[in-house]
């Protein structure tokens, strides 16, 4: 990845030339030869450590070399010679690059005080904003975690995996072929392993085998069409006067069984711009890649470009400053469910490069770092996903690593949901006329949840018992059939009997409830009274605890839509004939219109007021004999097909 980097394109003054050393180290900085500088500059400041050009040329070395961190000596010693507020800035850089947080708050503010330049002062707050808002920053995958994939990786640079059709492609130094001067590192190729998910074939890795990596080339980040026939990488560095000058776009098509020879694509546009680290859209008619533009922000920025009659992709738009920012944005990956995931030193992160998630929203993209436990004070880039959002690739040459950049996997760690189990033990019992209830074996019982679907039923054995797995704070109703009975509903709720989430221990947990129900005789002419049905005195309103007697009733017939009923009401001996008879069919016509109110069929009742005619207790004494004898009572007395 800093061979990648270095290509950022920085304006430098020039100091006079003192000694031919100095000149060299000059050219080599010009050259971008940034190692062979800092060698150079280096020899400088052994026998003079206050050199300010020395001093300067190295921390500019290493800053464009994508090692800002290990400036900050330098930046520093300029400091001490002259308060400007490049210096500054740069060492806040360096510093952040670190996690000295504390330490680039004070120096991108002194950068902000010492300049009345309105660019600057707003470089300054936005790196003191990010630095700010790093608090805040939560984990956008709370259970990712993290490993180095240590039998993949060696010594040198591993980077940019990518996952296609049985492989993952990545970017890597592993066999020298020649030393980049940029970095003094090996130049970078292309390689290749069997793969299935995060599982690679460590042992069987072999160089690029559809076309040839370039020698004294760095070659890398590596993307193919979604179909396959396209494959899209960086090229750059060339030392060639004759070759282009920066970081280019190339692309290979798969041509009668074969790839093509790499060409340079038009989508870079112009040969002095920097374009790099490319990915497709999931359908492959987009091509998202960074690159440094006059139209851009600052650095490197996000652009897409969209796929033309002939194949190639044009039309290139920069993603705008919700995404873009005046550091840099690279290595972007177009997720299944279009969200933008990519790398940036920008936006609020940890130091250097870290990645983050664009989401669409109705006023545009909303960027969210991917949080502390997928980022790192280093350089952390290059995300792929091989099972989306669960496991994956990244690229990172943070603390720990095996020397350079280095190849990661991650994989949701999720922690299983404990589990609770509600067992509901249901008992059938039949009422007989004593008031007695005894076991109703062969009972059908069907359970449904609380949008009325079915989701279980079964016959009760010869114990007349039956058993429900039932889900935790749920509702659930069930209805009790048999030939014979009345058939029978009940609601039943599990909230608030089960164990709160946070209280569960074992991993399972079962629970097991108890219920019964209770069936009566379905008998023809067969009278059954209503208890506790009500009345004011010389009355046949309705009251409301006799409402929710009826209630009841009408629950019966909801259940048990084949029945017609007689619904009768009953007086005591008092009072004369007539006034009985008369109060006796009002009140019965009352709870019969009650009842057709609540949706039933007036065609299956029948309203009867049979006065004292049918008394229970003939020459009752008691007030509670002449209750007994007041009384409302229904019986079948026709069952429909």
């Amino acid at each position: 990845m800093k061979q990648i980097a270095v290509f950022l394109v920085m304006t430098v003054i020039v100091f006079g030339s003192c000694t031919s050393l100095f000149q060299k180290g000059q050219n080599q900085f010009r050259a971008g030869e940034y190692q062979l500088a800092i060698s150079t500059f280096s020899k400088i400041l052994e026998d003079d450590p206050d050199n300010q050009q020395a001093n300067f040329y190295v921390a500019e070395s290493y800053r464009l070399s994508n090692r800002v961190e290990k400036s900050e000596a330098y930046y520093a010693k300029l400091i001490e010679n002259e308060e400007t507020f490049e210096s500054y800035f740069r060492l806040g850089q360096s510093l952040k690059g670190q996690g000295k947080y504390e330490e680039a708050k004070e120096a991108f503010t002194k950068a902000q005080e010492i300049t009345l330049d309105d660019n600057y002062q707003r470089l300054a707050r936005l790196e003191l904003n990010n630095l700010a808002k790093l608090e805040a920053i939560e984990p956008y995958f709370p259970y990712l975690e993290v490993e180095n994939y240590r039998l993949l990786n060696t010594p040198y640079a591993e980077y940019g995996p990518f996952l296609s059709e049985g492989f993952v492609y990545f970017t890597s130094n592993r066999m020298p072929t020649g030393i980049y001067k940029g970095t003094g590192t090996p130049y970078l190729k292309i390689f290749r392993a069997k793969a299935e998910g995060i599982k690679v074939d460590v042992q069987n890795i072999q160089l690029l085998p559809q076309f040839q990596n370039e020698t004294n080339l760095n070659q890398g980040s590596l993307t193919l069409s979604p179909d396959g026939n396209m494959i899209i990488y960086s090229r750059s560095n060339s030392e060639s006067s004759r070759d282009l000058p920066d970081t280019h776009l190339f692309a290979s098509y798969f041509r009668g069984g074969g790839y093509t020879q790499p060409i340079w694509m038009p989508v870079n546009e112009d040969e002095f711009y920097t374009n790099q680290t490319s990915a497709f859209s999931p359908d492959g008619n987009e091509l998202y890649f960074a690159s440094i533009r006059p139209d851009g922000q600052g650095g490197l920025d996000l652009y897409r470009a969209t796929k033309l009659a002939n194949g190639d992709f044009g039309n290139a738009v920069n993603l705008g400053p919700q995404i873009n920012t005046p550091g840099n944005e690279m290595f972007p990956y177009v997720a299944p469910d279009g969200k933008l995931f990519f790398a940036s030193d920008g936006h609020p992160g940890y130091g250097k490069l870290d990645l983050f998630v664009a989401e669409r929203t109705s006023n545009g993209w909303e960027v969210k770092n991917l949080g502390p436990n997928v980022n790192s004070v280093a350089d952390d880039f290059g995300i792929f996903f091989s099972k989306y959002p669960t496991e994956g690739f990244l690229s990172s040459n943070r603390e720990g690593g095996l020397g350079d950049d280095d190849i990661y996997y991650f994989e949701d760690k999720t922690p299983k949901p404990k589990v609770v189990n509600v067992f509901l033990n249901v008992t059938t019992k039949e009422k007989k006329d004593d008031g007695t209830e005894v076991i109703l074996p062969q009972t059908r019982v069907v359970l449904y949840d609380a949008n009325n679907k079915n989701v279980g039923g079964d016959f009760s054995n010869q114990n007349g018992r039956l058993r429900f797995t039932l889900a935790p704070d749920q509702n659930f109703s069930m209805i009790a059939t048999k030939s014979g009975y009345f058939t029978k509903s009940l609601s039943y709720s599990t909230t608030g009997k089960t164990p709160r989430p946070e209280d569960l221990i074992q991993d399972v947990t079962n629970i097991v409830l108890d219920t019964t129900i209770v069936l009566d005789p379905l008998i023809l002419e067969k009278a059954i009274v209503l208890e506790n049905i009500y009345y004011d005195l010389d009355k046949a309103d309705i009251r409301p605890d006799a409402a929710l007697e009826l209630d009841k009733l009408v629950q019966i017939l909801k259940d048990n839509p084949s029945i017609r009923i007689e619904l009768s009401s009953h007086t005591d001996a008092r009072a004369s004939d007539a006034y009985n008879d008369n109060l006796s069919q009002r009140r019965a016509e009352s709870a019969v219109a009650y009842i057709v109110s609540k949706g039933i069929d007036a065609g299956r009742l029948v309203a009867k007021g049979y006065g004292k005619r049918q008394l229970i207790i003939p020459n009752a004494q008691t007030e509670e004999e002449h209750q007994v004898n007041r009384r409302t009572e229904f019986k079948v007395i026709e069952i429909r097909d």
